[in-house]
């Protein structure tokens, strides 16, 4: 919920989705699909991935892989990520959050563009060696419009 209040009025985002995890743990056999439109096919795109946990994970890193598909639904690529979820020496968690609830937005794919018009499709699957994996609560992506680099 937080996630969606912080970006509510971004005027770069094409879109946005989170799905929750029953019982707060993530199952390989669970991998959500993450669908969204595009329409301009000159533009750069960077896309997110959302992940809410809860300070009882485990571990200070998540694995994820991601499979994209195009509107034809071939596969455009596949990436394995690895995501810091606290800071390995400190075990400060990273993200925003309070208590023992956090929200990290990573940038996984950068300056992308898509070369046809329709729906694609995100695939993401928890690539740990536990399973199910739990402290996970949620997963998303955020597909932005690239803009200008600040200097």
């Amino acid at each position: 919920m937080a996630m969606l209040l912080l970006t509510a009025c971004d005027p770069n985002r094409v879109y946005e989705q989170n799905t929750d995890f029953e019982k707060g743990s993530w199952t390989v056999d669970n991998a959500p699909v993450f669908e969204f439109k595009i329409e301009d096919t000159t533009q750069h795109y960077n896309v997110y991935f959302n992940v809410r946990y809860a300070l009882s994970y485990e571990y200070y890193n998540l694995y994820l892989k991601h499979q994209l598909l195009g509107p034809d639904g071939k596969p455009l690529s596949s990436q394995l990520h690895e995501l810091l979820l606290m800071d390995p020496k400190t075990g400060k968690p990273l993200g925003k959050g309070s208590s023992d609830l956090y929200d990290l937005q990573a940038l996984a794919l950068k300056d992308i563009t898509f070369k046809q018009k329709g729906t694609y499709k995100l695939v993401l699957t928890q690539y740990m060696r536990r399973d199910p994996l739990p402290g996970i609560l949620a997963v998303g992506v955020r597909v932005a419009k690239k803009t200008a680099d600040k200097k």
